[in-house]
């Protein structure tokens, strides 16, 4: 029983460290958050952070990588999904995780974790069109349209984590599910 409360402490411990790097992450560089800043925000000490991550890079590190995971798994669940219930999904999923997205989406966050969102999101969406359509997913001119639903949809996303959700999330699923299937018209032809 000791074992478990150790884990879930640990558990506890390790998310508001990542909680506090990106929190950061919304506000500066990567380059400019020190340890110290992280360890004060999560309200733990230094040697804390240490025993889990070498540094703030580190830490990133693996950040990014349990993201994108998560992440891709998300994606290959949703696969199988009319497109309203994809995007539900989806909204809820990004709702659930606003922080996460806040960073993703920012431009002190380093780039290429957004690109790789929006390549696993278009990865996916040229799979299933190539399946609809039974062409190769190789096919240049799907290629090009799948980049643009994917960054589309990263866009209305984005734009709504940073307005604070001003909108509803049954408004934004409904725009996201309006544009996708007008995109999907004009792909048929």
């Amino acid at each position: 029983m000791e074992e478990k409360k150790t884990d879930r402490r640990t558990l506890k411990t390790r998310k508001a460290i990542c909680d506090a790097l990106m929190g950061f992450l919304t506000e500066k560089e990567l380059n400019k958050v020190t340890v110290q800043e992280i360890s004060d925000k999560a309200d733990i000490n230094r040697a804390t952070f240490y025993k889990h991550y070498l540094d703030v890079y580190d830490l990133y590190d693996k950040l990014e990588q349990d993201i994108l995971i998560e992440w891709g798994m998300l994606v290959l669940k949703l696969q199988e999904l009319r497109t309203e219930d994809f995007f539900k999904k989806l909204v809820d999923y990004v709702d659930k995780n606003r922080l996460m997205f806040k960073m993703v989406f920012s431009e002190k966050a380093p780039g290429e974790l957004r690109v790789k969102f929006e390549k696993i999101l278009e990865g996916l969406l040229q799979k299933i069109e190539s399946e609809k359509i039974g062409t190769t997913i190789k096919d240049i001119k799907l290629s090009y349209q799948t980049s643009y639903r994917a960054q589309g949809c990263i866009a209305v996303l984005s734009r709504w984590i940073f307005e604070g959700g001003d909108q509803s999330k049954d408004f934004i699923i409904k725009v996201l599910s309006e544009l996708d299937a007008n995109t999907e018209k004009v792909m048929k032809h």
